[in-house]
């Protein structure tokens, strides 16, 4: 197994579909990344050496995405923010209600439950 920006990463599995392990990264863009590498898609962690998996994570890194525990950060800075200015979303929220959009006059029960949890 392979560690990638703290997240492990199966052998078994091939490279696209491990690389989408990883919080931030999907489907489309870890085969842009090996696309980029010139990596088959076919392609398992196992067969790579460690100077590939080395100029991966380099690619990644320079690619400038936010990923794992930076971008939970960010998406909990958005929500607190939304509360704070006291925006449609950010009320609902404090409220327990559902903030998408969804109808309450029947539906809103998993919401309302979860309040408390939060």
């Amino acid at each position: 197994m392979v560690y990638i920006f703290e997240t492990e990463i199966l052998n078994n599995k091939s490279l696209i579909f491990s690389l989408v392990s990883i919080y931030g990264l999907g489907r489309v863009r870890s085969r842009l990344l090996c696309r980029k590498l010139g990596y088959s898609e076919n392609l398992t962690i196992s067969d790579l050496t460690e100077d590939q998996v080395n100029e991966l994570t380099s690619l990644i890194q320079k690619s400038g995405l936010v990923l794992t525990n930076e971008l939970k950060k960010f998406q909990i800075f958005l929500l607190k923010q939304k509360v704070s200015i006291k925006s449609y979303r950010g009320l609902r929220r404090i409220r327990g209600l559902p903030v998408r959009g969804q109808r309450t006059h029947t539906n809103a029960k998993t919401s309302k439950r979860l309040k408390g949890v939060k």
